[in-house]
């Protein structure tokens, strides 16, 4: 069984790439598509997750090396990014705080349950993030990760043909701009379009996060 799980895991990923290279449409994402396969796996076999997770838990050590190589672009590029400066901060304020803010009045309006409206406001911050600001603010986290994820997957998926839509053709624009609402699924799908739009995505996705960890806290409790 862990021979089958790592086979459908990988495996999922890979055909995803291959069917991303014979048909180039935005629903054509490797991730989603490894993600239905192994959903339609657990639920055919039944096997538990926390067991999935221990047949494969050794592919989770590869996201800390796959996050740091995310650097290598980021430095290639600092340049650029150091000439744009202010257009980044002003960005990620704009951007990160919309996000942020616009979560708790939302939720709060429409009556949802705190953690759901926790979960809202991080979401454009990365899964281990908007965990650990449930975690401290009492709640399992769990809801946070997986609002996270599908917002990073809806995002690396319909962000960039929206963008283009719209007339956005800046590799700077456009890297923030998944950086900041779609994280690392985001900035993964920007390496597809470029160097530069993986070095702003980088760089978006880690300052998103930072300025997400500082404020929601204050944010809950001066919202809750």
């Amino acid at each position: 069984m862990n021979e089958a799980s790592l086979l459908v895991t990988i495996g999922g990923f890979l055909l995803g790439l291959e069917l991303q290279k014979r048909f180039p449409h935005p629903l054509v994402n490797p991730t989603l598509i490894s993600i239905v396969l192994v959903v339609l796996y657990l639920g055919l076999t039944r096997l538990p997750y926390p067991e999935y997770q221990s047949h494969t838990h050794f592919l989770q050590y590869l996201l800390g090396p796959a996050v740091v190589a995310l650097a290598v672009p980021l430095y290639l590029q600092r340049h650029i990014l150091k000439t744009h400066l202010l257009t980044i901060v002003l960005g990620l304020l704009v951007g990160g705080g919309v996000a942020l803010g616009l979560g708790f009045v939302l939720g709060k309006w429409l009556h949802l349950t705190p953690e759901l409206r926790l979960a809202f406001s991080t979401m454009s911050s990365t899964s281990p993030i908007s965990l650990a600001i449930a975690q401290k603010q009492g709640f399992s986290g769990s809801l946070s990760a997986i609002v996270s994820i599908w917002t990073g997957i809806l995002g690396a998926v319909f962000l960039p043909p929206w963008l283009s839509w719209l007339g956005v053709r800046s590799p700077l624009v456009r890297g923030l701009t998944m950086g900041l609402l779609s994280h690392g699924l985001g900035t993964a799908r920007m390496v597809q379009e470029g160097p530069l739009n993986t070095a702003a995505s980088s760089l978006g996705m880690g300052l998103n996060g930072a300025l997400t960890a500082l404020l929601a806290p204050l944010v809950w409790h001066w919202l809750a």
